[in-house]
């Protein structure tokens, strides 16, 4: 990934924007049109999605954006918590089985971060479907339920489910934490989970059940472990990035590390911690196995704006895009602006 700037930054005169903008999801409109949908931070971390058209130069190269509005803000009860909430970091996938985008974002409710679904025919109206809920699995011997998750991505296509059923799938990110029901208390982990760092977990939902019955998405069952932490700079936790990118060599899973030391409670900002970007390769039929993962970063906070913000350090890809056949990876910097990067190397 070979950074190219700043291309959104909060605006002074917008009070929606106090606290930053970050954190995007995209889409690409039937003209060609990349539009940005932007985590925008009012006074007090409350977070709304915004959106933004991208503004391209001669080139075709991404260089800033015009605003166009917001698309979804906590208008439920169970998106508005108590010292912050909204709704946060989305991520947009066309999916072309269903005719739609669908968002998946966080809702930061009265229990912490819970991630929630919308889905849209034209990417300016959006209709929520709902939080996630998470089928009971014996073998795992817990309930995903009980515990906050964040970074869900859904995967493009249809796929095999582990036992073989055209199925819907999703990367999430279960957090092993019960801060907000019974602080200082330790998590039980799932049975064969020797590790509670956060890690990334794909589950699914059959595709009969969603072509019927729209709403069927937010069902998922066949949980299973896909990766965690491994190399040093992402040693306390990882988290998906943007929808998943089928390749003639199987899934690339742009995703986060993170490293350095959680000071206090996870969902309070860190200044001790440092985010960089990866990529995973998920096998094509199996999409629940990992075949390869980057050793190294492809993205780390060097510049002014990744290194000095609402959260010091902070690369953190959440969307991709392409424009003339070059891939444009946005990321959040420092929670405070949104950044462009090209992605190299990326062979279809």
């Amino acid at each position: 990934m070979t950074r190219l700037g700043v291309i959104m930054s909060p605006d002074p005169a917008n009070p929606l924007e106090a606290e930053g903008v970050l954190n995007p999801a995209s889409a690409t409109r039937p003209d060609g049109t990349i539009e940005l949908f932007p985590r925008i931070v009012a006074a007090g971390n409350q977070s709304r999605v915004g959106s933004a058209r991208v503004v391209v130069d001669e080139k075709g190269v991404p260089v800033g954006v015009h605003r166009t509005g917001v698309v979804l803000e906590a208008d439920r009860a169970w998106e508005h918590g108590l010292h912050h909430g909204g709704v946060e970091d989305p991520r947009i996938t066309r999916v072309d089985a269903l005719d739609c985008w669908v968002m998946t974002y966080v809702a930061f409710g009265p229990l912490g971060p819970s991630p929630a679904l919308a889905v849209s025919s034209d990417l300016d109206t959006w209709q929520r479907l709902g939080p996630l809920l998470f089928d009971y699995d014996d073998t795992l011997n817990t309930d995903l339920n009980l515990f906050p998750n964040k970074d869900v991505v859904v995967f493009p296509e249809i796929v095999p489910a582990p036992d073989g059923t055209p199925s819907f799938a999703m990367l999430h990110r279960p957090m092993w934490d019960l801060e907000f029901a019974r602080s200082g208390e330790a998590a039980p982990l799932p049975a064969n989970i020797p590790d509670d760092r956060q890690s990334i977990w794909i589950s699914y939902t059959p595709a009969d059940r969603v072509l019927e019955d729209i709403r069927q998405l937010t069902h998922l069952s066949q949980h299973r472990f896909v990766a965690g932490p491994m190399h040093s700079w992402e040693a306390v936790k990882i988290g998906a990035g943007p929808a998943p990118i089928r390749t003639s060599s199987g899934w690339v899973v742009i995703h986060h590390g993170v490293a350095g030391t959680i000071v206090g409670s996870v969902f309070e900002p860190q200044q001790q911690l440092t985010y960089a970007a990866g990529a995973l390769l998920l096998d094509l039929d199996d999409p629940s196995r990992l075949i390869e993962r980057s050793e190294h970063p492809l993205l780390a906070p060097s510049t002014s704006e990744e290194r000095s913000g609402t959260v010091a350090n902070v690369v953190f890809p959440t969307a991709v895009e392409t424009i003339d056949g070059v891939s444009y990876v946005f990321y959040g910097m420092a929670d405070a602006h949104i950044g462009v990067a090209r992605l190299d190397g990326l062979s279809r």
